[in-house]
């Protein structure tokens, strides 16, 4: 009877050596790429190796060397996608995607657990895919795969605040619009099919980064909201910073174009007020006022050389503008052309007809010819590096 006891106590021993959980290794692979989870053994001899994958702890791979038998269980989220090194048990998961993170198990005589970090292509730490929308429109920042698992949690967070989220296995979704002053209130939507986050009638100040995890999966993104704004060249164009007054520590910066050019500041603790416009061959020579109470832009005598995206930062807080500055064209000369007209005629009807040409004088980058009648397009035509004058013909 003694003898039984022990013999009882070992087997539960060597069950709770195997099933028992250990240290955790992470591991962190970028979407598409491979991962190689390392087993315990440099070689194999009599064993039996499993693989285990999440909570569920679903069976995807064994090695029996005994039977002589490996095989992978790769239906699923892991097809074609899952390799066993014959000699030492190891695992590769090859063209990994986000649904693939989560926890692995390698088991024989113990125990070895991988936490898996897949990050989403176009996403590291200090980089994020970007996104950018008009003001007033929406957008949606999509999730990197197209079905919800069973037991997801999904969260959205702004600049570390979560805004919205989906439990699965609570059948949950809730979206967090009043917090951060209520600037989200009324605009955030989920998708229950994908999970996808889309932020209706933008504003500047949803402008900033977004992180989207998912159990193991983080994946950033920053969204510019810009303000679209159009002039015609030689008319002035105020760019508005959106305060009413300044505070005594504010610093505003103005930035011009990809090259991030500085071409206006104020800083109020020194008391200076200061435009750069001789920077860029001196395109903003005396054309540049800034208010000293609210910190606004205005660009006089405008030229095409305007046109470009500008960057407002107030402190810490950015808002961006995109300007385009169109060409004035000379008024459109209509021709009629007579060698055009022709008549017909029959014993019940006759008409005529004639071809009328809109002819632009001068080469510009783009322009575009329209025929109207009223507020709706008859036709038109639009070309860019014109070399020389436009035509559209148009029958009546």
């Amino acid at each position: 009877m003694f003898l039984k006891l022990v013999l009882l106590c070992l087997c539960l021993w060597r069950l709770d050596g195997v099933f028992g959980d250990d240290e955790v290794k992470s591991v962190s692979v970028r979407g598409g790429n491979f991962v190689t989870l390392n087993s315990v053994l440099t070689e194999m001899k009599d064993d039996v190796i499993q693989w285990r994958f999440g909570n569920e702890n679903t069976l995807i791979a064994e090695n029996n060397v005994m039977a002589d038998k490996i095989t992978v269980y790769d239906g699923g989220r892991f097809r074609d996608r899952l390799k066993l090194d014959n000699q030492t048990g190891s695992l590769t998961i090859t063209n990994i995607r986000p649904e693939h993170a989560g926890l692995y198990k390698q088991i024989n005589n113990e125990i070895k657990s991988f936490s898996v970090t897949v990050i989403a292509a176009g996403s590291s730490r200090g980089a994020q895919i970007l996104v950018s929308v008009k003001e007033g429109e929406p957008v949606t920042l999509k999730m990197p795969f197209l079905q919800i698992l069973d037991n997801d949690l999904i969260q959205w967070r702004f600049k570390n605040t979560v805004i919205a989220e989906i439990n699965v296995t609570a059948d949950r979704i809730t979206v967090y619009d009043d917090v951060l002053d209520g600037r989200f209130r009324g605009r955030l939507k989920l998708d229950n099919q994908t999970g996808s986050l889309t932020i209706t009638n933008t504003t500047t100040e949803h402008t900033g980064r977004y992180e989207l995890q998912i159990h193991h999966m983080k994946m950033d993104f920053y969204l510019t909201v810009y303000s679209e704004i159009s002039v015609n060249e030689g008319d002035s164009v105020s760019l508005n910073s959106g305060l009413t007054e300044m505070k005594d520590d504010d610093e505003i910066q103005w930035r011009f174009r990809d090259e991030n050019t500085l071409i206006a500041e104020i800083n109020v603790t020194a008391d200076r007020i200061t435009v750069y416009d001789d920077v860029l061959d001196g395109r903003f020579r005396d054309r540049l006022k800034l208010d000293n109470q609210t910190g606004s832009l205005t660009i006089t005598n405008t030229t095409t050389g305007y046109t470009g995206n500008y960057k407002l930062q107030i402190n810490r807080k950015i808002k961006r503008f995109s300007l385009t500055v169109y060409a004035r064209l000379p008024v459109p000369v209509i021709i009629s052309n007579s060698s055009h007209c022709s008549s017909s005629s029959s014993s019940s009807s006759s008409s005529s007809s004639c071809s009328l040409v809109c002819s632009s004088v001068l080469s510009v980058s783009h322009v575009t010819l329209s025929w109207y009648k009223g507020i709706s397009v008859l036709s038109s035509i639009s070309a860019s590096d014109l070399s020389i004058s436009l035509s559209l013909p148009r029958f009546c």
